[in-house]
């Protein structure tokens, strides 16, 4: 294969990974909308939108298979490649947190009284704000900002943590709560788990521009 074909189906491969990426954050929009406003048409959406993802993950990977067989490429091209495979994977792993979030979204449908959610929306808001911004650090290979998502990602922790310790006062106080405060719990959680496979994102532009292999989440 002549590099500039190489080249050329490279870059499709990258566009495929942020038309993935838009995808996947539209799902996080989504299911955080349809578990705050208790919205199951919104949420039944997103559990049938997960397969979408899945296809274009296993799309992108098999384009990687290709390119590898098809041309030797250099240690750049190779570390390239291994990049994208790697973002897909967490993109793939941060979707299926939302439809994980969207079915809470139905469980809760059984009750009446849904308590405020203040500070589940506001993580929530991170973790969609520190999701567009290491995707806009890959497509820019600015090492700087995807450091700086880390500090985010410990925000939301501290934030999980926080809620994680609320909603225990609320249901020891009323037992009553626990079954639905429970099911925010898993909505918190898999929020968290969204902030960490971001983090993984960002690790991955570090390697990317530096060949640094780094543990962002420790």
């Amino acid at each position: 294969m002549p590099r500039k074909v190489f080249d050329l189906h490279l870059e499709e491969m990258h566009t495929d990974l942020l038309r993935m990426g838009s995808m996947v954050e539209k799902q996080i929009f989504q299911c955080i909308e349809s578990l705050v406003n208790q919205d199951q048409t919104l949420a039944q959406k997103v559990i049938d939108n997960d397969d979408i993802i899945d296809d274009m993950q296993k799309e992108i990977e098999n384009k990687a298979i290709k390119l590898i067989a098809m041309q030797q490429p250099i240690a750049m091209d190779l570390r390239n490649i291994f990049t994208t495979t790697k973002i897909v994977t967490d993109l793939e792993r941060i979707a299926d947190h939302a439809v994980d979030i969207a079915k809470v979204t139905k469980r809760l449908k059984k009750y009446k009284d849904i308590k405020t959610l203040t500070n589940i929306s506001h993580m929530a808001d991170l973790v969609k704000e520190i999701l567009k911004y290491s995707l806009d650090a890959y497509v820019q290979g600015d090492v700087k900002a995807a450091y700086a998502i880390c500090k985010k990602d410990d925000e939301i922790d501290a934030i999980y943590k926080q809620i994680f310790s609320e909603f225990l006062v609320i249901m020891m106080e009323n037992p009553k709560t626990i079954n639905q405060l429970t099911q925010f719990l898993f909505a918190c959680k898999y929020l968290e788990r969204i902030a960490d496979h971001t983090t993984n994102i960002c690790e991955s532009t570090i390697y990317l521009v530096t060949g640094e292999q780094i543990d962002l989440n420790e």
